[in-house]
C-alpha cells in the first residue's frame, strides 16, 4: 500500500529497469506519480515497461535506453521527460554495482572507470534534470534528489576497495549538494541518500548459482541465511528491493519535507556505527 500519494507528481528513475531501480519504480507508480525510467539494457527496459503497463494500466511511464555517463544522451533524456510527462519532482540516482578487487591488484584504468562511474552517474542525471527540479520546488513547494548509495561510503571494505572510496565520495557529495541547493536564490530542491546492505539481487542469484559443491544441497534460503550469518547482519537475511525503495520513496517524497543533506541505513544492522 502507497504511503502518499504523489499524483501530479513526476519521478525519474535512473537504473529502473532492474533491482532497487524496478522497485522504486513500482512504488512510486503505487503512490500515484508519473514515471520515466532508463537503462543501457533495451531488452530489459523493454520488458520492464511491458510488466509494469500491464499491471499499471492507467499510469503515466515514460522509458528509454540511456547511458548515464554520456552527458550528451541523459540531457537528451531529460529534455525528453519534460516533453512526455512535464518538469521532474523527484530524480533517484541509481546505476552502478561494485567492483572487488585490493590495492593491490586495482589498475589505475580500474579506479578510473569506477570512480567515473559513481560520481558521473550522480553528476550527469543531477546537472540535467535540475532546472526541471527548481521549477517543480517553485510551483509546488518541494522537490527532491535521492542518491542510492552503500554502506561501504561510512564501512569500507578491504576486498572492495576502489568502490569504497567511490561511494565514501559519493557520501559526501550529497550533503555538498544539499547545503548548495538549499542556498542561493533558485528555488531549493532537497537531496539525501540511502546507504545499503547486503541487498538481494540477480548478482547475489549468480554466486548462489555458483556456489561450490559442498553447498549444492543448500536452498537460496538457507544460503542467504548463511551468508547474513557470516557478515553479521543483525536482521539475518539480505534486504529485499522492494524494503530499500521505501526508504527511497520516503525520501524523495513531501513526508521528509524537513530532511536535506542525511543518508537512511538500509542495511538490516549490518552497519557497526551508532
Amino acid at each position: 500500500m502507497a504511503m502518499t500519494s504523489l499524483q501530479g507528481k513526476v519521478a525519474v528513475v535512473t537504473g529502473g529497469s532492474s533491482g532497487i531501480g524496478l522497485a522504486t519504480v513500482e512504488q512510486l507508480l503505487e503512490a500515484g506519480a508519473a514515471v520515466a525510467f532508463c537503462g543501457r539494457d533495451a531488452d530489459r527496459l523493454q520488458q520492464a515497461e511491458a510488466a509494469l503497463r500491464e499491471r499499471f494500466p492507467q499510469a503515466r511511464l515514460y522509458t528509454a535506453t540511456c547511458d548515464v555517463l554520456s552527458q550528451e544522451q541523459v540531457q537528451a533524456f531529460a529534455a525528453a521527460v519534460e516533453r512526455e510527462l512535464g518538469p521532474v519532482a523527484m530524480l533517484v540516482n541509481n546505476a552502478g554495482q561494485g567492483r572487488v578487487s585490493t590495492f593491490a591488484d586495482t589498475a589505475d584504468e580500474a579506479w578510473s572507470e569506477e570512480l567515473r562511474l559513481k560520481f558521473f552517474s550522480v553528476i550527469y542525471p543531477t546537472r540535467a534534470f535540475l532546472p526541471q527540479l527548481q521549477k517543480s520546488s517553485a510551483a509546488h513547494g518541494d522537490a527532491a534528489i535521492v542518491c542510492v548509495n552503500s554502506l561501504l561510503a561510512t564501512q569500507p571494505e578491504p576486498h572492495m576497495v576502489a568502490t569504497s572510496a567511490a561511494r565514501a565520495g559519493v557520501h559526501n557529495l550529497v550533503r555538498s549538494l544539499a547545503t548548495e541547493f538549499a542556498n542561493g536564490d533558485a528555488p531549493r530542491v532537497r537531496v539525501n541518500g540511502i546507504l545499503i546492505g547486503l541487498v538481494e539481487s540477480g548478482q547475489w542469484r549468480r554466486r548462489y548459482q555458483a556456489r561450490p559443491p559442498e553447498q549444492q544441497d543448500q536452498s537460496w534460503q538457507q544460503w542467504a541465511a548463511a551468508l547474513a550469518q557470516k557478515k553479521n547482519i543483525q536482521l539475518g537475511r539480505l534486504g529485499l528491493p522492494q524494503e530499500a525503495a521505501r526508504a527511497i520513496l520516503f525520501l524523495a517524497s513531501p513526508l521528509s519535507s524537513y530532511t536535506t543533506g542525511s543518508h537512511i541505513d538500509v542495511s538490516g544492522g549490518l552497519s557497526r556505527h551508532a
